[in-house]
């Protein structure tokens, strides 16, 4: 992957637990595979996702869910390989500046058409998407300046599927992106429409990363089921396990 070929360092900039593993895993496994330090910085802890049929004993939004979230994070990403992780706002990726940790929540979103989400109308002034970008991106700035990554990578401009948390952490890894003069990269969505030029698009075949992968979603048991190459998700949406990486640049 021609984007990456210089890269020693990379950190991905995700919105929820289960979106490292959805539109990255093959990536970071790949990577980890080849030698690269992989980071992953995860926004908010999903704390308004929805629970997998079958899943009983805990409530969604309820602090034992939220810990299981971040149990079921920390699997996935010890499956990938990956071992340097933080939530943002928390001290590894929060603003020296701040009096205490900032805890990002989760937004939450609605459906508006088919595949595509929109803002929730109950948001409230916890949600990741309420906070002030200027604050986001100084917290994501302080991991990067920890850790001084050569590339960052997240969404694309409009969050891979347009839910709100995601749509925010582009705009946030954007910001940093630019502020230090990194390069940026979104992942583009298989087979999902896309602006700009298609001939900027750099493809890659991770397929021989799918049992990881696959071992790594199954750690996200709240959220998805994995059925042979796919992926079933809350709603009983299934689709493939992205395997087919597509990368593009991003002027920050």
């Amino acid at each position: 992957m021609k984007l990456l070929d210089s890269a020693r360092r990379v950190l991905f900039v995700h919105a929820h637990p289960d979106d490292e593993t959805l539109a990255t895993g093959a990536l970071i496994a790949d990577l980890v595979a080849r030698g690269v330090e992989v980071h992953v910085v995860t926004a908010t802890r999903g704390e308004r996702g929805e629970l997998m049929p079958g899943v009983a004993g805990v409530e969604p939004g309820s602090a034992e869910f939220v810990a299981l979230r971040e149990r079921e994070l920390a699997g996935a990403l010890a499956a990938l390989g990956v071992t340097h992780h933080a939530f943002l706002g928390m001290p590894s990726a929060g603003h020296r500046g701040h009096v205490d940790s900032r805890r990002y929540m989760d937004s939450g979103m609605e459906w508006i058409s088919e595949g595509l989400a929109g803002p929730s109308s109950d948001a409230d002034e916890r949600s990741f998407t309420a906070a002030t970008l200027f604050d986001a991106a100084r917290d994501l700035s302080a991991y990067v300046e920890a850790t001084r990554p050569d590339v960052l990578v997240t969404y694309d401009e409009g969050g891979g599927y347009g839910h709100p948390d995601h749509v925010r952490t582009h705009e946030v890894t954007r910001e940093v992106a630019g502020a230090h003069g990194i390069r940026m990269l979104e992942v583009i969505p298989p087979d999902r429409e896309v602006g700009g030029d298609p001939a900027l698009i750099e493809w890659s075949d991770a397929s021989n990363h799918l049992a990881r992968v696959q071992e790594a979603l199954r750690s996200h048991a709240t959220q998805v089921r994995v059925d042979g190459a796919d992926v079933v998700h809350v709603g009983g949406q299934r689709e493939p396990i992205v395997t087919r990486v597509g990368l593009r640049r991003v002027d920050a």
